[in-house]
């Protein structure tokens, strides 16, 4: 793989300059962005893969929903449904996408939608009898027909966009000068310890403006594993045999986080639509062992027959520092925004 990357050299160079004339049409006002009355953050990444996106999303649901009426606009990745989909009492993973479904389970107190077409999903919300007061998009950083008021972007701590190249010889969907647009950088999946030093050099890697913050966060597993009908302690279960089954874009920390020698650990591609034949396999495995998944896989798989012995183990994103600055500059945004 890494050599057939490197002989399509020739199509990253290409690829760049297409996205890079793409951007500049944007930035000059010769391609449309859409502005919208609300507060709108965008969440997302330069690179494909995951960079911890849904955790994030989560957090400034957290941080936002309970002062205001918060929606989320997602794509709606690998759903079966077209269009525009408010999620309601009706909806599962195959109707929304598995990270949208999964929002609408944790979050009973916001509104979830999805739709491909970003500007259209957003006019439709805000078309809603009870309208949304703030707009959080997911995995939208490239989506420039709607000029957002507030960037994040994320970039992961043993994958920076500073080290890549662009697709399809790297994982870059637009060259590293699209982090300008940024008002945040979050490096996220860090060591909990990174050391100040490590920072610093991050931060000197990376090449932020003067205007832009820098903020790290790790992963923080929850010290318990859970079902619809119970919470075990995962040092209850860190020796008993199970089957750990992922289905996420990098699994090592999941898998890393509960095993011991005696588990079997099962991967499928991320977002993926579990069928009978490996929900029969995953059934022939864990025989009458426990299953621990992702919660993202969980919301897909908990209407198999395999839900008696699966369990979920929820991840949030936590900051290593400086949270305090971080949720004041959010809240800055938003609070600017309707004073205006």
């Amino acid at each position: 793989m890494n050599l057939l990357r490197k002989i399509l050299f020739p199509f990253a160079i290409l690829y760049g300059f297409i996205t890079s004339i793409r951007n500049f049409l944007f930035d000059k006002g010769i391609l449309k962005s859409t502005s919208f009355d609300v507060p709108v953050i965008a969440v997302g990444n330069l690179s494909v893969g995951g960079t911890g996106k849904t955790p994030q999303i989560e957090y400034l649901i957290r941080l936002l929903s309970d002062n205001y009426r918060v929606a989320t606009l997602s794509r709606g990745y690998k759903r079966k449904s077209e269009g525009f989909v408010l999620a309601d009492s009706a909806s599962n993973a195959e109707i929304l996408g598995d990270e949208p479904f999964q929002f609408y389970q944790k979050f009973p107190n916001i509104q979830v939608a999805v739709d491909a077409d970003r500007t259209n999903g957003i006019t439709q919300l805000l078309s809603q009898k009870t309208k949304p007061e703030i707009i959080l998009l997911d995995d939208a950083y490239q989506h420039r027909k709607v000029k957002a008021g507030f960037y994040i972007l994320l970039t992961a701590f043993d994958d920076l966009y500073a080290d890549d190249f662009m697709l399809p010889t790297g994982n870059l969907r637009e060259s590293r000068s699209g982090a300008n647009r940024a008002n945040i950088v979050v490096v996220t999946k860090c060591p909990k310890n990174l050391s100040d030093e490590k920072q610093e050099e991050i931060r000197l890697k990376l090449e932020l403006n003067y205007s832009q913050q820098i903020y790290f966060t790790f992963i923080d597993y929850d010290d318990a594993v859970y079902n619809k009908e119970e919470g075990i302690a995962v040092s209850q279960i860190e020796l008993e045999s199970k089957l750990l089954l992922a289905g996420i874009a990098k699994p090592k920390p999941f898998f890393d986080y509960l095993k011991n020698e005696n588990d079997e650990c099962l991967i499928f591609p991320d977002h993926h639509h579990f069928s009978e034949a490996d929900l029969n396999d995953i059934k022939n495995k864990a025989q009458n062992k426990k299953i621990i998944t992702t919660e993202k896989d969980y919301v897909r798989l908990k209407g198999s027959g395999l839900i008696s012995q699966l369990y979920y183990l929820p991840i949030k994103s936590s900051f290593i520092n400086y949270r305090q600055n971080f949720d004041a500059s959010v809240l800055e945004y938003v609070n600017n925004s309707f004073e205006k």
